[in-house]
């Protein structure tokens, strides 16, 4: 494998592991904090619009809603205007999450550039956002070879 595919595995491996470390500790699995941050936005989204927004699946986003809904996070329900539509809303409980969580998640953004002036932060963001648009571009690329 290349260097830059090593580099890459380790860092997203490792910023998983740590991320997932935080979110545990508020009783949230990794992933679950986009579907908050989603509502923490724009409370009552539909799960495709959530789905859309964090590049997953709707079915992704029913199943973890169909969690953070157990979990007390959430509630469900038929859009007034439209009874095929169900959206998303926060409860109090997940409501509340939100300062701890973006604190805690700054914080660990912090740790992770330890050592980077704010200039290679920055371009450190701009060459992986280049990246992830190549990968979804050979992603696309994949789709159309199959259609």
């Amino acid at each position: 494998m290349g260097e830059f595919m090593d580099v890459y595995t380790r860092a997203s491996k490792t910023f998983r592991a740590v991320t997932d470390a935080v979110l545990r500790r508020h009783g949230l699995h990794l992933g679950q904090n986009l579907v908050l941050a989603a509502l923490w936005e724009q409370d009552g989204q539909t799960p495709g619009a959530i789905a859309t927004r964090v590049n997953v699946t709707t079915p992704t986003i029913v199943k973890m809603a169909n969690r953070m809904t157990t979990a007390g996070l959430l509630t469900r329900r038929r859009d007034e205007k439209d009874n095929r539509l169900v959206r998303l809303y926060l409860t109090d409980e997940g409501r509340a999450l939100q300062e701890p969580i973006e604190k805690e998640l700054g914080n660990l953004e912090q740790q992770l550039t330890a050592g980077l002036t704010d200039a290679e932060v920055q371009e450190l963001m701009n060459s992986l956002a280049r990246v992830a648009d190549n990968a979804e571009a050979l992603g696309d690329e994949g789709a159309s070879e199959t259609d």
